[in-house]
Parts: structure tokens; sequence; C-alpha cells
């Protein structure tokens, strides 16, 4: 069995990473979408959120699985049985940043390949940071993630605005 890990924060998950997701479904006959934490981020969603909008996005897939994960991802990887490690790539810039985490994943365990998917056409402009931004100041994301992270906003919005009456 195929056994990938696509690892990555997803704060929010946008259609971009969606993309890559369908695409890589078609390569592998199971996809862990790894959510974990980027120090340097802050976070919008938490963890669960983030699993729980994944999972809705995907309810219908059970070859792709969210799940939460900490620590290093060759680590994860080992745990899950995982061979493959998915990243998708916007421009050239992260190309530069994805080898060399693949270079230093290699160093770390030489059984797990990194498989880059560049990002299709009309969506290499999407990044979470961005959307993040987009959400934080009240702009309408719709058109860049998944109908469950406008829903999941929409939630959010709603609790906090109950928290403050």
């Amino acid at each position: 069995m195929k056994i990938a890990v696509f690892p990555g924060s997803f704060d929010p998950i946008t259609n971009a990473h969606v993309d890559i997701i369908e695409r890589a479904a078609l390569l592998f006959d199971k996809i862990y979408v790894a959510v974990g934490t980027n120090t340097t981020k802050k976070g919008f969603f938490s963890h669960d959120e983030r699993v729980e909008i994944i999972h809705h996005v995907f309810r219908n897939r059970d070859s792709i699985k969210p799940v939460r994960f900490e620590g290093l991802t060759v680590d994860f990887c080992r745990e899950v049985g995982a061979r493959y490690i998915l990243r998708g790539m916007r421009n050239a810039g992260d190309f530069e940043f994805e080898k060399a985490i693949a270079q230093n994943n290699t160093v770390l365990d030489p059984g797990i390949e990194t498989i880059f998917l560049v990002s299709s056409s009309g969506l290499s402009h999407i990044s979470s940071t961005i959307i993040r931004e987009i959400l934080i100041n009240n702009g309408d994301a719709s058109q860049l993630v998944p109908e469950a992270v406008m829903s999941a906003v929409t939630r959010k919005s709603t609790v906090a605005g109950r928290a403050n009456d």
C-alpha cells in the first residue's frame, strides 16, 4: 500500500491544498493530511478546528485521513507506515525551501521519499498566510477556500459575537 503524509499547518486549508490532495489521491492508496504546529505562525483556527474542517472537506473520501501530529514529519511517517511525504509548490521560492527540507528529511530517514506536486494553473497565488489576513480583516475569502472554511469562520464569528454580548 502506498501511503503518503501531507504535512502542514493548514490554517486554513485552501483550494490549492485541496487540489494537491485530490491529485495525489490518484497516486497514493492513503494520504494522511497531517495538521502540525508552525511555531512561526499565529494561528487563526485551533488544531481541532483545522482537523474538523479538513475532515468535512474530505468526508466522502476514505483514503484521505486528516490527523493532528507533533514533532518531526519523518517520525510521524514511520508511525503510520508512510514512505512518502507529499509537498505542494507554488513557485521557485517554494522549491528552494522545500528542497532543503526534503534533503534534511532524507538524512533523517533515507527510506522516506518526498514527492513534489506543482500547483495547478490559477491556484499558485493562494496561501494560507494571505487567507488568514483576509479573514482576520473580515474579507471574503470564499473563492479561495473550501466552503467548510467559510462555515467555520461564520461559527467562530457567531460564538465570538455571543461572548461579547
